[in-house]
């Protein structure tokens, strides 16, 4: 009995002393075979490498585990480790130092997995690796020095991935090829190289040229699992083999145009053709000196397998139009321009330039009515209505900028649009918007100004959006007749008088105050803020100061 207790002893310090060697993973089953000690997780969600696993295994398999990454140190306690396999989990990352310790391990399988990109620098840590399997990836890049830190490699397995472009530097560069490549021609006999790189989406055009001609001339002892490969494209190379197909060098692209100026009357289309040669093919971009808000059309066609037509079309000539328009192309080489200038002459130089389209003067019947429609915390969306014999040709122009600045910003807006947003302001600004004719001044009625706010905490709690806090209610008279507004703290006799003046000027057949045409009351609309234009009275002895707008070219209206 005493010899049984001893025994137990022994034991039981032995399992204290060498815990990692007798436990298992829960889940997990261990076992030994000819290869030594082994590990196997099949199907188990654990999710993250276990921390208990046994030190003195030699061959690792853990499969359908959900395992997502491979982090620091995951087997570094696992010295004598000589097979890993983590096939057909969800690894998506692969840390640098994820290697470290394994310096026996020659078998690493990484099938199935999600790896997008692996860090080759690891495999320093991993000298003796001779299989590595990494097909059915997500891998889309493979860098000259990957094979760098696997100089006894036998098999390599990029099978399935998303390759598109590599280059033949990546084989060049590798120490095994390099080392080979002498031994055979010494010997004439060494170690056979298997390498798998079918069922990729190879992009074939002169990029890839050195990699084709690699493949093509490629002889033992580098043996090519399945030698066909495949282009997927461009579509004039798609489904076609390697050995199929003569690529050239790439070229920087080179950029013409077969007319460098072009004059134009106004109201003209305007057609801009710039002619692109590149290998791979370049990218085009379209620029022009000012900033015109309208849509110009840009169509490219490819004359050839190396050139490519672009054609920019601008409808209807403006006068913002004239300039110099660049035509840019670029691809990972290099990049080229050409420039083309616009010109629109004029008929006289002491006469007006006569407008683009049909414009209405100032004798025209037009009636204008325009309204803030939409008020929100970074600005204002403004719509109008005008009365024109052809609306269907009429353009306009929105004159838009700091009350105070001389020079405003002008958009152009074509026929059949009838409002404008103006976004970004700055708070505690004044500003002036107007709508004209196309090409005519702003007149009396044709403008609004108003003020942003510096405070819109009280709004917010009131979960409201509007930050304009100086135009709130807006008489809209015909033109030329001005626009007034009130302010939030303006009393009811502001309004009052705006709608006195409006009736006064309905008896009057719109005479009043040498007034031309009859004008309209539009308020805004029904979303906009309610209760803005109120008494004063409701907050006594709180006072914001007096606010004023002036309609364009008329007098002010004050506001108390």
């Amino acid at each position: 009995m005493e010899a049984f207790y001893v025994t137990l002893r022994i034991a039981l310090v032995f399992y204290v002393i060498t815990p990692g060697s007798l436990s298992c993973p829960t889940g997990c089953s261990c076992t030994d075979d000819n290869l030594g000690r082994s590990l196997l997780c099949m199907e188990t969600s654990m999710g993250n490498i276990p921390e208990d696993i046994p030190h003195d295994l030699r061959k690792v398999r853990i499969e359908n585990c959900h395992l997502t990454e491979l982090p620091q140190g995951s087997f570094s306690q696992v010295n004598a480790l000589e097979f890993l396999w983590l096939n057909f989990n969800e690894i998506t990352l692969m840390n640098i130092k994820s290697l470290e310790g394994l310096a026996n391990l020659t078998e690493l399988r990484l099938q199935g997995n999600k790896l997008t990109s692996v860090p080759w620098t690891a495999f320093q840590d991993t000298p003796k690796l001779k299989i590595l399997d990494l097909k059915h990836n997500r891998l889309d890049v493979l860098p000259e020095h990957a094979l760098r830190n696997l100089p006894v490699l036998t098999y390599l397995d990029l099978s399935v991935n998303q390759l598109s472009v590599i280059s033949k530097d990546v084989f060049i560069n590798w120490p095994l090829y390099q080392a080979a490549e002498r031994a055979w021609e010494k010997e004439g006999l060494v170690s056979n190289v298997v390498i798998a790189l079918h069922d990729n989406p190879w992009l074939c055009d002169c990029r890839l040229k050195g990699f084709v001609e690699f493949i093509r001339t490629i002889s033992t002892p580098i043996i090519l699992m399945n030698s066909y490969l495949k282009c997927s494209g461009p579509a004039s190379k798609a489904d076609k083999f390697f050995h199929e197909i003569q690529l050239k060098t790439c070229m920087k692209p080179v950029a013409s145009a077969p007319e460098t100026n072009i004059t134009l009357p106004l109201g003209a289309n305007a057609s801009l053709t710039c002619l692109v040669k590149a290998r791979p093919g370049p990218t085009i971009q379209w620029m022009y000196s000012l900033k015109i808000k309208r849509g110009f059309s840009v169509t490219e066609n490819h004359i050839d397998a190396e050139t490519v037509a672009s054609q920019l079309v601008i409808p209807s000539l403006h006068l913002a139009d004239r300039g110099l328009y660049t035509c840019m192309a670029n691809n990972f080489i290099g990049n080229s321009s050409v420039s083309i200038m616009v010109d629109i002459p004029s008929f006289n130089s002491s006469a007006p330039l006569p407008p683009p389209v049909r414009m209405l003067s100032s004798g025209d019947n037009a009636f204008i009515e325009m309204r803030i429609a939409k008020q929100t915390v970074y600005g204002i969306t403004l719509e109008w209505y005008v009365a024109t014999d052809n609306p269907s040709e009429t353009w306009f122009t929105i004159h838009f900028g700091k009350y105070d600045s001389p020079k405003k910003e002008t958009i152009y807006i074509g026929p059949g649009i009838n409002s404008y947003s103006v976004s970004d302001l700055l708070p505690v600004t004044k500003y002036e918007v107007c709508v004209t004719l196309k090409n005519h001044p702003p007149r009396e009625g044709q403008c609004i100004v108003f003020m942003t706010g510096s405070d819109i905490s009280e709004l917010e709690q009131r979960e409201r959006l509007i930050h304009i806090i100086v135009i709130v209610c807006a008489m809209v008279l015909a033109v030329p007749a001005g626009m007034y507004a009130c302010t939030t703290e303006a009393r009811f006799n502001c309004l009052e008088r705006g709608v006195d003046l409006w009736r006064r000027r309905r008896r009057h057949g719109g005479n009043l105050q040498g007034a031309e045409r009859q004008g309209t009351f539009d308020s805004l609309q029904a979303n906009s803020e309610e209760g803005l234009c109120k008494d004063s009275e409701e907050k006594p002895g709180k006072e914001r100061g007096k606010a004023e707008a002036r309609p364009k070219g008329g007098s002010a209206a004050h506001l108390y």
